[in-house]
C-alpha cells in the first residue's frame, strides 16, 4: 500500500475533473470456481485499487463531488470470518490508512444512491466487466440490463484513463520490482529447459517464482513450443532437441502492478540456423521500435517501424517482395506479424482495457479493421510517464498461410512457395517494458537476455 497521501491526492485530482454529482466505484467480489466456498484467487478491481488500495472483497465507494467527501461501504468481519481467516483489521482501520475516514455498512449504499437519483443528481459509474458487478449496478440504480453499458459515464472513463495512464515515480518503482522478478523468472526458464521436460514444468516454476516474490502471476503463463499460437495456454507437450520455446510471462507485485516479458530460446543448447535468422529479424525490429519511442510519436508509427523492419527481413529471405510501403499499407506483413507492437501496462497487464481501448489506446479515434492492425491496442501519440510494452514477433502459422494462399491474398507481396519452406519454424517473439520520458524512453528493470549469444551463454 502506498502512503495515505497518495490515495488522497488521487481522489482529489479525480474529483476536480467534475462539477458535481457522485462518483461510484464498485470493488470486486469473490468468484466461485465450482461451489460458493471454493473461489478463484481474489483480485481487486484495478481502478478501485488505484483510488483506495483496499484488497477486501465486496467493497464500494462513493465520492461526493459537491460535498467533497468520500465514503467506503462494506461489512466488518464477523466471528465466523475470524474463526476461518484469523483476526483481521477492521474496515474502518484499513480505510483510515488510505484517508477514507467515513465507513458505512453496505445496506447504506442503496439508500444513499436512491436519494441521489430521486434528487436528480448525476451518479457516474464505470462500465462493468463482471456479471455480478453489472447485476449490482442494475439493482443499485434501478437500471435495465441493456441500460448499464449505455449509462456508463464517458466523462468518468476519460478522467480515470487520463489519470491512470501517467505513472508516478512510486508507480514506476513498483512496476520495476515486478520487472526484476520477471527477468529472474525468464533467466530461470532459459537455464532449466531441456529435452524430455514438459511445458507444464516451466509454467509451474514461473508461478512458483512469482508467488515466492510476494506477488502472483500477472496473467496466465504462455510456455510453449508452439509459439505460432499467440496466446497458447496448453502445457502438455514434451520438449525435444531442436524445438524453439516461447515464454511470455510476467509477475504482479503484492500491490497489483504488472510486468510483461517474452523470451524465445532453444530447448537444446543452441539455436539452429533458421531459428537464428528469424530471431535476428525479430531483434532488429525490436531495436527499431525502441529507437522510435519518444513523446509525441504515435505508437501506430512505432508499430509500423517494427513491421517495416520485419517485412524487409522477410524480403531478404525471399519470402516477401515488392514495395515495402505499399505492402505495409495493404497489410501483407500481418502474415508473419499479426498483432500490435505493444500496449499500456500498469495495474493491469493490458492497462485499463476494461474501460475500453477506444479511450485508452486510441483517445477516441477510430480503430482500423484491417487484419493485424486491428489488434494494435495502443495507437495514440505517446506522452511522458506512459508505460508500455514493445513486443514484435515473427510467426509462421500454417492455417493462416494455407488460407491466404488458397485465396491468392496479397500474392504480389508474398511468395507462398518460399513462405511454405518456413512453416515448421513456429513463432518467435521478444518483449520488454518501457517508460516514456521527456526526451525518449527508458527500459524498466534489468535487461533480460535476448540475443543469440546471451541466451546460448546462459544455457551454458
Amino acid at each position: 500500500m502506498f502512503p495515505r497521501e497518495t490515495y488522497e491526492s488521487r481522489r482529489s485530482t479525480l474529483m476536480s475533473r467534475f462539477d458535481g454529482g457522485l462518483l461510484l466505484l464498485l470493488g470486486n467480489s469473490e468468484s466461485p470456481m465450482n461451489y460458493a466456498d471454493n473461489c478463484y484467487l481474489f483480485r481487486q478491481d484495478s481502478t478501485f485499487l488505484y483510488y483506495f488500495g483496499l484488497e477486501q472483497p465486496d467493497l464500494a465507494a462513493v465520492m461526493d463531488v459537491d460535498a467533497d467527501t468520500t465514503i467506503v461501504f462494506g461489512e466488518e468481519h464477523t466471528i465466523d470470518d475470524i474463526v476461518w481467516m484469523g483476526d483481521l483489521p477492521s474496515l474502518a482501520s484499513r480505510a483510515e490508512r488510505v484517508g477514507a475516514t467515513d465507513t458505512r455498512p453496505t445496506t447504506d449504499l442503496a439508500k444513499l444512491l436512491g436519494r441521489a437519483v430521486t434528487a436528480g443528481r448525476a451518479v457516474h459509474f464505470l462500465p462493468p466487466y463482471r456479471a455480478e458487478t453489472k447485476l449490482r449496478l442494475q439493482n443499485l440504480l434501478a437500471l435495465a440490463p441493456e441500460e448499464v453499458a449505455r449509462e456508463a459515464s464517458e466523462v468518468f472513463i476519460k478522467a480515470v484513463v487520463d489519470q491512470r495512464a501517467r505513472k508516478t515515480p512510486e508507480e514506476v518503482a513498483e512496476i520495476e520490482r515486478a520487472v526484476a522478478t520477471s527477468v529472474a523468472m525468464h533467466e530461470t526458464a532459459i537455464r532449466m529447459v531441456r529435452p524430455g521436460m514438459k511445458e507444464m514444468e516451466v509454467a509451474a516454476e514461473m508461478e512458483r517464482m512469482a508467488l515466492a516474490a510476494g506477488g502472483r502471476i500477472a496473467y496466465p503463463v504462455i510456455a510453449t513450443i508452439n509459439g505460432q499460437t499467440l496466446h497458447n495456454h496448453y502445457y502438455g507437450n514434451t520438449l525435444s532437441e531442436g524445438d524453439i520455446f516461447l515464454l511470455d510471462t510476467g509477475a504482479e507485485t503484492a500491490m497489483g502492478y504488472a510486468a510483461d516479458l517474452t523470451s524465445t530460446f532453444p530447448v537444446g543448447p543452441h539455436f539452429d540456423e533458421r531459428q537464428k535468422v528469424v530471431l535476428e529479424i525479430v531483434l532488429a525490429s525490436y531495436e527499431a521500435a525502441v529507437s522510435a519511442l519518444a513523446p509525441g510519436v504515435p505508437n501506430r508509427e512505432v508499430h509500423f517501424t517494427a513491421c517495416r523492419t520485419i517485412f524487409e527481413g522477410m524480403k531478404d529471405l525471399g519470402v516477401m517482395r515488392g514495395d515495402t510501403e505499399e505492402a505495409l499499407a495493404a497489410g501483407a506483413h500481418a502474415m508473419v506479424m499479426p498483432h500490435g507492437i505493444g500496449h499500456m501496462m500498469g495495474l493491469d497487464v493490458h492497462d485499463m482495457e476494461n474501460l475500453g481501448e477506444a479511450y485508452v489506446g486510441y483517445a477516441g479515434e477510430p480503430r482500423s479493421t484491417q487484419f493485424g492492425l486491428k489488434s494494435l491496442r495502443l495507437a495514440r501519440p505517446l506522452e511522458p510517464d506512459f508505460v508500455l510494452t514493445i513486443e514484435p514477433g515473427v510467426y509462421f502459422i500454417p492455417q493462416l498461410m494455407d488460407l491466404w494462399r488458397s485465396e491468392g491474398r496479397l500474392a504480389s507481396f508474398i511468395d507462398y512457395d518460399e513462405l511454405d519452406k518456413w512453416r515448421d519454424v513456429g513463432g518467435l517473439r521478444t518483449e520488454e517494458d518501457f517508460l516514456i520520458t521527456a526526451h525518449g524512453a527508458r527500459r524498466l528493470g534489468p535487461r533480460k537476455p535476448q540475443t543469440v549469444q546471451e541466451i546460448e551463454e546462459l544455457k551454458g
